[in-house]
């Protein structure tokens, strides 16, 4: 039976990149050896490097922009910290918007570096909603935001307009969608959500915003030396980058971003208007704020779980269990995941009505 995987990470890779990346664990470039064990300094390993970086800045449209992309590894929670160190000075100040669990640790990392200022928080609300009505401080030194949150459901439709640099942790709708990318100044993104496999972590970034905090950043955290050693300042997770440069090509081939974007569009107003419609199931996030790549929902009445849970599962359908943390359900409808999938899982709804 067909598989429809929703899980929100490590998350569903098209088809072609799974082959692909298959084959070169058994024989990279017809070199008679594994992608898993060719040295990161050979040749063909550095030209991967290199193609994944311009890839990346290629279809953020960010090329020649004064933008640089490296690979590196720690997840986006890495990133947490590094962000701080490279760009909040000496005595300095950072804006956070809180809008998930995500946007918290990375506003716990901050505080260790100097004042940090949450311009707004929907926690009361369970994080149900994206604030909207907020002030950002003219003498930070930066504005962070996420622009999709995972766990809760909710992702940021309209970014701020502000004179400081903005950061954005786009971990899990990274090339989802259209956007001026240049109005972020640093973006960063853990593969496992929309680009890869776990184990590595995008980041774009102006070079110009570096090395102006007035502070000494260990080698391991200095943006400007990873730029400068073309993200090989250590070995690289070399097969989670070949898989990544694998998607990414995919998706160019595609017709990048806004080919993909449609595609997305579609399966997210399949499954939210069955959400909508169907009386079995309740949304749990403001409709404005929904987010295309992961619908939460829940049941209104918590006695047909088991029925739900035993057909959603003979349909093929995996991952749709909600985070831990939140409960309920969550579909995750990243780039890779077929309208097909969509359909299965909407079609297991309507079925559920009927059965009641």
């Amino acid at each position: 039976m067909k598989k429809h995987n929703f899980s929100a990470g490590p998350c569903i890779l098209p088809q072609e990149v799974f082959e692909k990346a298959a084959q070169a664990v058994l024989d990279f470039n017809g070199m008679g050896l594994s992608v898993l064990e060719i040295s990161h300094r050979d040749k063909a390993f550095v030209a991967v490097m290199e193609e994944a970086r311009a890839l990346a800045l290629d279809l953020l449209g960010l090329t020649d922009k004064g933008y640089q992309a490296i690979f590196l590894q720690g997840g986006a929670s890495m990133e947490f910290l590094r962000i701080p160190y490279n760009l909040m000075k000496t005595n300095g100040k950072a804006a956070y918007l809180d809008t998930g669990t995500w946007a918290s640790g990375a506003i716990k990392e901050a505080k260790a570096f100097g004042e940090t200022v949450v311009v707004a928080s929907s926690k009361p609300d369970n994080y149900t909603y994206i604030p909207k009505e907020y002030s950002i401080p003219a003498d930070a030194d930066y504005f962070h935001c996420t622009s999709n949150n995972t766990i809760y459901g909710t992702q940021m439709k309209h970014f701020p307009e502000t004179n400081i640099p903005m950061v954005c942790d786009m971990s899990s709708d990274i090339f989802s969608r259209t956007l001026d990318f240049s109005k972020f100044d640093l973006i960063y993104a853990g593969a496992q959500k929309n680009m890869g496999p776990a184990g590595v972590t995008l980041i774009v970034v102006k070079e110009e915003l570096l090395g102006k905090t007035g502070r000494a950043i260990p080698n391991i955290m200095n943006y400007q030396l990873h730029i400068e050693k073309e993200s090989m300042y250590n070995t690289p997770p070399v097969f989670a980058v070949y898989t990544s440069l694998l998607t990414m090509q995919w998706l160019k081939n595609l017709g990048g971003i806004a080919a993909i974007e449609k595609q997305n569009e579609a399966k997210a107003k399949l499954l939210y208007d069955e959400i909508d419609r169907n009386p079995i199931f309740v949304g749990t996030t403001v409709k404005e704020d929904r987010s295309n790549m992961n619908a939460t929902f829940l049941l209104a009445d918590e006695n047909h779980k088991e029925l739900f849970d035993s057909m959603w599962k003979a349909a093929g359908v995996s991952g749709i269990n909600g985070h831990r943390s939140v409960g309920g359900y969550r579909a995750s409808m990243y780039n890779a995941l077929p309208l097909e999938s969509v359909q299965v899982l909407v079609d297991v709804m309507k079925e559920l009505e009927r059965k009641i």
